[in-house]
């Protein structure tokens, strides 16, 4: 299934906000008019998709390493809290 303009849009952003001026979660809101929680469910499910990996690798690889390690940090610390 190819990616829909609000699949590219959310690419897009995520690969150029930095050069938005302001909070990141405020550029979400303003620029794509959804919430912060909304947009990293959809980011998060988009970057596990071959369509996505297609339209821009680079950024999906860099984001799925910035997931996988917060997932281990999580993983780690809840390790060491039992």
């Amino acid at each position: 299934m190819p990616l829909t303009d609000r699949d590219r849009a959310l690419l897009a952003f995520e690969a150029e906000w930095r050069r938005h001026a302001g909070a990141k979660e405020e550029a979400i809101r303003s620029e794509l008019d959804m919430s912060p929680a909304r947009y990293y469910q959809l980011l998060g499910r988009l970057i596990d998709t071959a369509e996505a990996q297609a339209h821009d690798p680079m950024l999906v690889k860099r984001l799925r390493r910035i997931r996988d390690e917060r997932t281990r940090l999580r993983a780690d610390r809840t390790a060491g809290t039992r």
